[in-house]
């Protein structure tokens, strides 16, 4: 089960684009220890970061990557984590561009639920570490895997979520300091779970969310003792959640099919509003002063997107017909996103459509800057996009990352190809993109 490492040569060197400063992120990132990286946003500023790149072109290593998993990688120090699941029996491989039909009976091969590190300079694998051994107990759909949750770092340990199995403690060399068991639950038609975990303050936040008793609880990061548990009214989704630091106070928000809720750090219900779709994804985030949601499912005719602002309690759900309140700042009936979360980049918050559309919005007052632009025919998207130095990037299924001028236009700037199916939002770190594809994990530099 060990991969091996390749370091290939850049051909060309790619030039720089001239950008928008967005307002929050930082200038520099060393790390990205979490999915979407510095405030679950997708957004950083670095004038090294490539514009174009190939399987050659800027590449600084490519590494094999065994199992199947659509968790993203994340990044600390000299070292690139990332979860994985590997058959002893051979798996169907992942469909793109499927919505319906991708259940699948649950496996009767023994699986190796894994963790990698892998060194960020060279690509070689640092560690490994086995962290579950069995026969799964529930099934997922084609385009899901057993590792699709992000795992999450503080810069000294790494703590690996899977779904329906269990959450693992590693320290930075690879050694299991904890873990807890999670008993198996159905989920919706057997599609498995997805929502990563967060960290905040010595805390771990965990929703799972499936058919049976869905719940939300918070764990000491040190020991892996629950401190909390609340249970939730709520079906399957796979949304993860957000810690939103306000100039009020600190929330804990969760989306779902009945309601949105924030809770205070204690588990204590804040306030809730109704009216999301049937199935929700996207990971909540703020700017601005504002917490924006949004779901899309593309089987629904409601698709909102809310921007809410501070310091709510109890119902807050809008009126029938009204696209504002108290604390909704502005709403959107139809410009939620199915997979891909939504990216505040400047002043413009921008929605990647599964099936190939782009929209822009005004971030303050949700004002329409420019409506639905194809990007490419035939294309789908699931990763989450992400921006820097003027530009938008979205990764399709097939591989291809279509480069999208930021601003009051839409333009479509160029497509880099990585010739290989991927689902997983890349991590952008020291410099560099690592973006995992179906069986690799690829270290995009400028020069290579």
């Amino acid at each position: 089960m060990r991969h091996t490492a390749v370091c290939v040569a850049a051909l060309v060197s790619a030039m720089l684009g001239v950008g928008l400063a967005a307002p929050a992120p930082p200038a520099e990132n060393d790390d990205w220890v979490q999915f979407r990286g510095p405030g679950a946003r997708g957004v950083v500023e670095d004038q090294n970061l490539p514009e174009t790149w190939s399987t050659i072109e800027n590449v600084a290593w490519v590494a094999d990557i065994s199992g199947l998993g659509w968790s993203s990688p994340i990044v600390s120090g000299d070292s690139v984590f990332l979860t994985s699941v590997v058959s002893a029996a051979e798996v169907e491989a992942p469909q793109g561009g499927l919505y319906f039909g991708g259940e699948r009976p649950t496996p009767t091969a023994v699986h190796h639920w894994m963790v990698y590190a892998v060194n960020v300079a060279t690509g070689a694998l640092q560690w490994e570490r086995d962290v579950h051994t069995g026969v799964p107990t529930g099934s997922h759909h084609l385009k899901n895997t057993f590792a699709s949750e992000t795992p999450v770092t503080d810069g000294q340990r790494i703590y690996a979520y899977f779904g329906n199995v269990g959450l693992y403690c590693l320290d930075m060399d690879g050694q299991v300091l904890w873990s807890r068991e999670v008993e198996p639950s159905q989920t919706r038609l057997g599609w498995g779970t997805a929502a990563s975990p967060v960290l905040h303050d010595g805390r771990l936040y965990v929703v799972n969310d499936n058919n049976e008793q869905s719940y939300l609880m918070a764990l000491s990061a040190e020991t892996g003792a629950e401190l909390w548990r609340v249970d939730r009214d709520e079906g399957t989704n796979w949304s993860t959640p957000y810690v939103w630091e306000n100039d009020q106070r600190t929330e804990l928000v969760t989306t779902g099919t009945g309601k949105v809720r924030s809770y205070d750090l204690q588990g204590t219900l804040l306030w809730e509003l109704t009216g999301m779709s049937s199935i929700t994804i996207p990971t909540p985030f703020s700017e601005f002063g504002l917490l924006y949601i949004s779901s899309g499912y593309i089987g629904d005719r409601k698709r909102p997107v809310f921007a809410i602002r501070p310091g709510a309690s109890g119902d807050i759900s809008l009126a029938p017909g009204a696209t504002s309140g108290e604390y909704i700042a502005w709403f959107q009936p139809q410009a939620g996103p199915y997979n891909p979360s939504p990216i505040l980049y400047g002043d413009h918050y921008y929605t990647l459509l599964d099936r190939g559309f782009f929209t822009a919005h005004d971030a303050r007052t949700g004002e329409e800057i420019y409506s639905r632009q194809r990007i490419a025919v035939g294309a789908a998207f699931t990763s989450s996009p992400w921006a820097y130095n003027g530009r938008i990037f979205a990764l399709s299924e097939d591989g291809d990352t279509y480069v999208i001028q930021a601003g009051t236009e839409y333009a479509l700037l160029g497509v880099n190809a990585l010739d290989e199916f991927s689902m997983a939002t890349p991590a952008i770190a020291q410099g560099s993109l690592f973006i995992r594809t179906a069986s690799k994990l690829y270290r995009i530099r400028e020069g290579g």
